[in-house]
């Protein structure tokens, strides 16, 4: 467990150091709200747009760390030969995964907070209706997305690649699964091609969770579902 603790608290003094990943998680979403949010009005619902928009945002965050940051972590370290050094010692796949689905998902923590209280005391944004939904919505959406990242951190050799496919998975997954453009602003044919994407079932169920609605049980069950698929086959393609 002391290991474990350890290697986060170098993760973590590792991300912090490094200004773009510190920038893209938390300062460039609280950009958008600002840009999203100058004008203020509603959606066509009469929900207010700082109410959708700080969870959408939210998914964003999370989107982010999982599927860029985290990645390109890990793809670095084979690429520095730091996980070949690793190899030689106790630690395993599952461990390593662990400590660092920890510390990227804290920097993404930092994020949603940053983006809650900027919501809260600048445009009067609601709070959360269902507070543990939400709570469980997001877990869920960081487990599912990190899976990802962390399959694409498995198998790439290079920070520089992972990088690379990790922003051509999430630009288009953030327009099109609604944690940009709301849904109820989308024609017909791109919210369906969105559902499909898995970044689709965590904007719905933060969204619902935060809105006080009823959240979809297919939402929760396929976000575990990429949970376990994707993360089950990242380590089992893990090449040290």
């Amino acid at each position: 467990m002391r290991g474990i603790t350890q290697v986060i608290a170098v993760e973590l003094k590792l991300i912090a150091r490094d200004p773009m990943s510190a920038f893209f998680a938390l300062a460039f979403p609280a950009i958008m709200l600002w840009v999203k949010l100058r004008n203020g009005g509603s959606l066509p619902s009469g929900l207010s747009l700082a109410d959708a928009n700080v969870p959408m945002l939210t998914t964003f965050v999370i989107g982010m760390a999982a599927l860029v940051i985290l990645p390109a972590t890990v793809a670095q370290y084979r690429e520095r030969l730091v996980l070949k050094r690793l190899r030689a010692t106790p630690a395993s796949p599952g461990m390593l995964f662990g400590a660092q689905w920890v510390a990227h998902m804290l920097l993404a923590v930092f994020g949603t907070a940053l983006l809650v209280a900027i919501g809260f005391f600048v445009y009067d944004a609601s709070a959360p209706a269902n507070v543990g939904g939400v709570v469980v919505a997001w877990i869920l959406a960081a487990l599912s997305l990190s899976a990802i990242g962390f399959l694409l951190g498995a198998v790439v050799p290079s920070g520089r690649g992972a990088t690379v496919i990790g922003l051509s998975l999430f630009f288009p997954m953030v327009f099109i699964s609604g944690a940009i453009i709301p849904r109820e602003s989308m024609g017909g044919s791109m919210r369906a091609i969105g559902d499909l994407t898995p970044m689709a079932p965590a904007v719905q169920a933060i969204r619902a969770g935060w809105e006080g609605s009823a959240m979809s049980p297919i939402s929760l069950a396929v976000m575990l579902a990429i949970c376990l698929v994707a993360g089950g086959v990242a380590i089992k393609a893990f090449r040290w």
